[in-house]
């Protein structure tokens, strides 16, 4: 072939002609139905190809490559020159070079090659080489993709905790390490042995193949247990599995699975020969003995039911049943590894249930308990047989949906809102509850279980703080707020020690005399970096963390120092009211602390006041009046913050030792258009006056609300109207200066008067 490529001599005579032309012709007709590329090169120039040759690399006919460089052939020049430092060696010795290598298409695809080349004279390369050329690459893809599943089945092989043998005319071709070590043989000292060795007997070898290969024959599996032996002789019991590996062509041999059962047979004769022997002497004895079997056999079965039970434990919760965390991170790791590699989506729904520590507090756990089973089975019913409910403690639920993308997590979380929403019966209580839901989404907000649980928690407590009973969706900007909350509780931690947090305080004004009667302490922080941070954003995280109650008594130490200095300074002794968050409230020892720093400052309890908000009151009400009484008896006068905002009850507002009530600045704002507003005001004030209580109404801004306040008996007042909030060295100097709103319009005092 490689002759007929080469260029013609010219020929002497017309018959030589008419020959030459003939075997051209023939030899463009062989070139053009060959089914494999086919090219003559010289001096890497393509001088002459075949139309498959011009197919494979992309060219229109097998005129086009002529001419060009076969380097343009090669993924690289590189790669060309490596081809033929490899190739012509081989080829200068007269032998053809065979190679399977990446090419490239005229269109710069890359595409598997095999190529085999020679030279056409090799004692004289420059005349050039014919190389045949076959693209493979569907072969190589076909060849991978073998490789990939041969790998896997490889590992599978190999990490397999039971012995794995292939057998042909009972003679092992391959085993598996586990194989190896059960029956004592190195690594590979049983390839091409003979099946005989890890028998007994011949007896037992040849009963085995009539016991075993039969079902072969039949198209079935074999299972049994076998006595075989190891390579030093010793017994063991094993389990075995085996079926052909071609039910159609049996001569391909067979697979074994075999598993050491030996422990289990022993432990099997020898509570046999426990029980027989205790039967034997139950006959030669007493009655006594045969309660000793019972009790023994009793206790053989407690021992497997505690096993089992301590299993459950491990994997399962003990109340509900459904798996427990170290479950569900396994499945979950399972689920997202799918997911991976199949390219699809998954939910991961964290449930949270809204105020559940009020059925336990109030009813008690027993009912709580009950609640939460039928809630997993309900539960259950919401999900398909692939998904995973879990309970990681408390009333927190999770529910890991694989293939699952945003409106099928959305539809499922609905459907999980309205099962809850249904009424609980719990003997004779109906009980309501309603959830919070979080959703996650696999991989944009997290790759694995943690991150996904993380992002899970977070849009469960915006649900939460969105209202609750409701599910959102996780979100980069929630993310962003739990850094911003994560961020301000580290810093918080150091604000003390780092001197970031101070006091300013906001005169309270007299409506009667129109002189300054006190002062509100607020907490302010001033973060060398986030600059300043609203008590709105930080008192929330300080209770959170507890760190309140650090800071609560900074604040206390603080504010009564302030007002000792301010009076040491002569200025009249005005009352410092200070706020309590429910964090403080309960804290076992309030009363004793808030006594120290009075004696320590030396201050009269009865120029301290601290303000409560109503819902912290309400929230224990019998243990509220204990406290409050035991502050009373100290002298420290107590009044109610936000009043109105809450849950008051009025039952117990007559019982709890408080002087004042605080109308809620939410209230004053619209005094001036909003009649209902208006009417809870008044209707506040009334409700003190009657129960012997003083008011003060707070964020007073225009001299309409204050003449409506004074108007209907609200004797004090605090807000811009009068003064922002002021630091401690410009308080006395506005105190000493007089209220200017209240001397500029002096007719409204005389009206009060």
């Amino acid at each position: 072939m490689s002759e007929d490529l080469l260029p013609p001599d010219p020929a002497p005579s017309s018959d030589v002609n008419r020959q030459l032309e003939l075997a051209l012709r023939e030899r463009d007709i062989i070139l053009g139905s060959a089914g494999l590329g086919i090219v003559y090169v010289r001096q890497r120039v393509i001088l002459r190809c075949n139309g498959r040759y011009a197919e494979i690399f992309g060219y229109a006919d097998a005129s086009e490559p002529l001419g060009r460089s076969s380097v343009e052939l090669y993924p690289d020049e590189p790669t060309f020159k490596q081809l033929g430092a490899e190739a012509y060696p081989v080829m200068a010795s007269g032998q053809r070079y065979k190679t399977e290598r990446l090419m490239r298409r005229r269109n710069g695809e890359l595409f598997w090659a095999s190529m085999t080349g020679r030279l056409i004279a090799p004692d004289d390369p420059a005349q050039g080489s014919i190389w045949i050329v076959d693209d493979i690459t569907e072969q190589r893809q076909a060849q991978d993709a073998l490789a990939a599943v041969t790998a896997e089945l490889q590992l599978i092989l190999e990490h397999s905790m039971v012995g794995i043998v292939f057998l042909r005319d009972r003679r092992v071709t391959r085993c598996n390490r586990s194989f190896e070590l059960l029956f004592g043989y190195e690594p590979g000292e049983l390839n091409g042995s003979s099946s005989r060795q890890w028998y007994l007997s011949d007896a037992d070898w040849e009963a085995a193949g009539q016991r075993c290969y039969e079902p072969f024959k039949q198209g079935r599996a074999f299972e049994g247990e076998m006595l075989l032996r190891k390579k030093d002789g010793t017994p063991v019991h094993c389990e075995v599995r085996s079926k052909a590996i071609d039910v159609s062509d049996l001569s391909r041999g067979s697979i074994w699975i075999t598993m050491d059962i030996s422990a289990r047979k022993n432990a099997e004769g020898a509570l046999v020969q426990a029980k027989d022997e205790l039967e034997h002497l139950i006959k030669k004895r007493t009655r006594q003995l045969q309660q000793t079997v019972l009790a023994m056999e009793q206790k053989v079965l407690e021992q497997q039911r505690a096993e089992a039970h301590i299993q459950r434990l491990a994997h399962f919760d003990a109340l509900t049943g459904l798996p427990n965390r170290v479950l569900l991170a396994e499945r979950c790791h399972q689920a997202i590894e799918i997911a991976r590699r199949h390219g699809e989506s998954l939910a991961l729904v964290f449930l949270d249930l809204d105020h559940f520590k009020n059925v336990n507090d109030s009813l008690g756990h027993r009912f709580g308990d009950e609640l939460l089973k039928t809630l997993a089975r309900r539960l259950k019913t919401a999900v398909r047989e692939q998904d995973t409910v879990s309970r990681l403690g408390g009333d927190e639920f999770i529910l890991v949906l694989p293939g699952t993308d945003n409106t099928g997590a959305g539809h499922v979380a609905e459907k999980v809102m309205e099962l809850a929403a249904q009424p609980f019966q719990i003997e004779q209580h109906e009980l309501n509850v309603t959830p919070s839901i979080g959703i996650a989404m696999y991989p944009s907000d997290g790759s694995d279980f943690d991150a996904l649980c993380r992002s899970a928690d977070i849009a469960m407590y915006r649900a939460k703080q969105d209202g609750r009973n409701s599910f959102r969706f996780f979100t980069s900007l929630m993310q962003a707020e739990a850094r911003r909350g994560l961020q301000l509780e580290n810093s918080l931690r150091r604000a003390l020690e780092r001197d970031q947090l101070s006091l300013v305080y906001q005169p309270q004004v007299s409506l009667v005399s129109g002189q300054v009667i006190g002062a509100e302490a607020l907490l302010r922080w001033r973060h060398p970096e986030l600059g300043e941070v609203s008590p709105a954003e930080f008192i929330p995280v300080a209770e959170s963390t507890g760190l309140i109650v650090p800071i609560g008594e900074w604040v206390m130490r603080t504010a009564v120092q302030q007002l000792k200095a301010w009076m040491a300074q002569g200025m009249a002794p005005l009352v410092m009211s200070v706020n309590l968050s429910s964090v403080q409230f309960r804290h076992n020892d309030l009363p004793g602390q808030i006594s120290r720093i009075l004696d320590e400052v030396a201050l009269p309890a009865e120029l301290l006041e601290l303000e409560l908000t109503e819902g912290v009151a309400m929230r224990d009400p019998q243990g509220a009046i204990a406290v409050m009484n035991d502050l009373h008896r100290r002298g420290i006068r107590l009044s109610i913050d936000d009043f109105g905002t809450g849950y008051s009850s009025l039952s117990y507002l007559k019982k709890f030792r408080v002087y004042k009530l605080k109308v809620d600045q939410s209230f004053v704002r619209d005094l001036g258009d909003d009649p209902e507003d208006r009417a809870i005001v008044s209707a506040i004030i009334s409700m003190a006056h009657s129960l012997g209580l003083q008011t003060i109404a707070e964020g007073v801004e225009t001299l309409e609300q204050m003449q409506f306040l004074r108007s209907q008996g609200c004797k004090e007042v605090q807000g811009y109207l009068f003064s922002r909030p002021l630091r401690a060295e410009e308080f006395p100097v506005f105190v000493a200066a007089g209220t200017r709103v209240l001397d500029e319009h002096a007719e409204l005092w005389h009206y009060a008067i």
